[in-house]
């Protein structure tokens, strides 16, 4: 077998997770322990079971093809870095407008990033755990895509869901602190944090980096701008300090590396 995964997603304080076996080559097979799950290997402290388990990956297929989706993507950014770079590469000016690039990397990478992520927790990661953490075999949890289009099976496990967006759009957001909670402490059946605490928090960060993508101003007059705030600032010991500090940032090639 390839690991213990499975057997460990349904014990995981007891049976240790292992993914890797020492080949019986001048008796280095003694490295292998008894990790549990009826498996024989090295123990694996990166965390990576942890994680898996949070993103509510069951079964050693959906590993694999999350692998192929990774190394897709992985491709395909490395195509859009030759293109942007050798057949259409944007003009000097696109990387000096600084503003522009903090509101993109704030509301777009991390805000819509957050947000896209915590969208997963709630309506994929949550209802898997829940069920793994009440003793339900991996083997016996429906398809991860049943629990975005049936919503009478999430409402089984999470009642507000049967109520919709509506308690959003009413402000009753207490309606749904059966999936976003503030619990604090550690999951006693994972060791881990509660992941309705998680993604409570991914979904507050997202509200906070999406307000903060509209802080910088760009092409209307209002907002901070990078130069005003660094010229504006005139310290006891620095003085006049960081004038001129905008045009390196933004014209150094070897600033904008580092």
């Amino acid at each position: 077998r390839f690991s213990n995964y499975i057997a460990w997603l349904g014990n995981p304080t007891n049976i240790k997770p292992s993914a890797q076996i020492v080949w019986p080559i001048v008796g280095q097979e003694i490295l292998n322990g008894d990790v549990g799950g009826g498996f024989q290997g090295i123990q694996v402290t990166s965390g990576w079971f942890q994680l898996w388990r949070a993103s509510g990956i069951t079964t050693e297929f959906q590993l694999y093809v999350t692998a192929l989706g990774g190394l897709l993507m992985a491709a395909l950014m490395v195509f859009a870095g030759w293109f942007h770079y050798h057949k259409s590469a944007p003009k000097l000016e696109w990387f000096q407008n600084v503003e522009s690039m903090l509101n993109h990397h704030l509301a777009g990478l991390l805000g819509l990033g957050c947000l896209g992520w915590a969208g997963h927790q709630i309506h994929i990661s949550l209802p898997i755990n829940k069920l793994l953490d009440s003793g339900v075999s991996p083997q016996e949890l429906p398809a991860p895509h049943e629990f975005l289009v049936n919503r009478d099976l999430m409402s089984e496990l999470y009642p507000s869901f049967s109520k919709g967006i509506l308690p959003f759009f009413t402000l009753n957001w207490h309606e749904y602190s059966d999936f976003l909670t503030f619990k604090g402490g550690l999951n006693p059946i994972t060791g881990g944090l509660w992941l309705s605490d998680t993604a409570h928090h991914h979904l507050a960060l997202a509200v906070l980096f999406i307000i903060a993508g509209h802080m910088y101003r760009t092409n209307w007059g209002i907002g901070h701008s990078m130069k005003e705030i660094l010229e504006g600032h005139k310290g006891p010991f620095t003085g006049e300090g960081h004038k001129g500090l905008y045009e390196i940032l933004t014209t150094s090639w070897h600033a904008q590396l580092a």
